[in-house]
């Protein structure tokens, strides 16, 4: 297998996965915090979601520190396999949570008016944003892995 920027085991994949938990756990905290965000399925959906992938990029964090730390590689074919899985899964997961997030955020908010509290639409808008970075950066490691799992 070839030396692919963001792989597991090196120091970009570990800023990857970092960056995937915090806009997660951002996403999450901002929709927990607003009112009324249990009205609303898929909002409920994107915490759903921004939860497993928070569990998910933390444990491969853990899994790349230790990989950085004891300078071991984490290239075998079964492993890039299941990294390649689970990132195709929870990138799947975290989109439908972000574009459905998005949809409802624009039609109640923007499109219906119905907003009348500011600070709530905000916080509304900040969690599906961040919901977005934090696909984006998973999209990228999940394509990064497929790549090395292909190139092997």
């Amino acid at each position: 297998m070839i030396d692919i920027p963001g792989t597991p085991g090196t120091l970009t994949g570990l800023v990857l996965r970092i960056s995937q938990c915090v806009f997660a756990a951002g996403s999450i905290s901002y929709m927990v915090t607003s009112g009324g965000f249990f009205s609303f399925t898929a909002f409920c959906y994107l915490i759903a979601a921004m939860g497993l992938q928070v569990l998910w990029s933390f444990g491969l964090a853990v899994l790349d520190t230790f990989a950085l730390v004891r300078k071991k590689t984490l290239l075998s074919p079964v492993l890039v396999s299941l990294f390649v899985v689970g990132d195709w899964v929870t990138s799947t997961l975290s989109l439908a949570g972000a574009s459905s997030s998005a949809g409802i955020t624009v039609l109640y908010f923007g499109d219906l008016g119905s907003c009348s509290f500011e600070a709530e639409c905000w916080k509304y808008q900040l969690s599906v944003a961040l919901a977005f970075l934090c696909w984006i950066t998973i999209a990228i490691s999940s394509l990064t892995t497929l790549w090395l799992l292909a190139s092997g």
